[in-house]
């Protein structure tokens, strides 16, 4: 018996959408990271992208636990003398909700190529609207 590797040009490749309203924050995280990876499907294989689209929506309404909402800080930093900018979980909120959740989602896969062409199928967006109707995405019901 041999082991089954998958071809990326076999993969079958779904759309799934996932509110995340009221949903804690790395929840939501780990189910699009799954979902994106192909963990989920029987051909999963860690060295090819088996994965499927996910779109996240109201990206504005994620609930995280605890005293995050005003104690996590967001860093960076631009090598330069001076460069460095942090801002609080809330304000990031206010600024630019959908870097919560691909931030979250791209620390849990890989960090290689790989990685970098399987984000690329995440779609984040502030509202409940979104371009990808046309796809006709499967809405995700379980989030524990």
């Amino acid at each position: 018996m041999s082991t089954y590797s998958a071809k990326d040009n076999e993969v079958q490749r779904r759309w799934w959408v996932i509110d995340a309203t009221d949903q804690v924050l790395g929840r939501v995280a780990v189910k699009a990271a799954n979902l994106l990876r192909g963990k989920e499907k029987a051909i999963f294989t860690s060295h090819v992208d088996t994965g499927d689209f996910v779109v996240v929506i109201n990206a504005d309404k994620v609930r995280v636990t605890g005293k995050k909402e005003t104690a996590k800080t967001y860093m960076s930093f631009s090598g330069y003398v001076g460069g460095h900018k942090s801002e609080s979980f809330r304000q990031r909120r206010a600024r630019h909700p959908e870097l919560l959740i691909q931030g979250a989602v791209k620390g849990m896969i890989p960090h290689n190529r790989l990685g970098r062409q399987v984000i690329t199928k995440l779609k984040v967006y502030k509202g409940s609207e979104h371009p990808h109707a046309a796809q006709n995405p499967v809405p995700v019901s379980e989030i524990h």
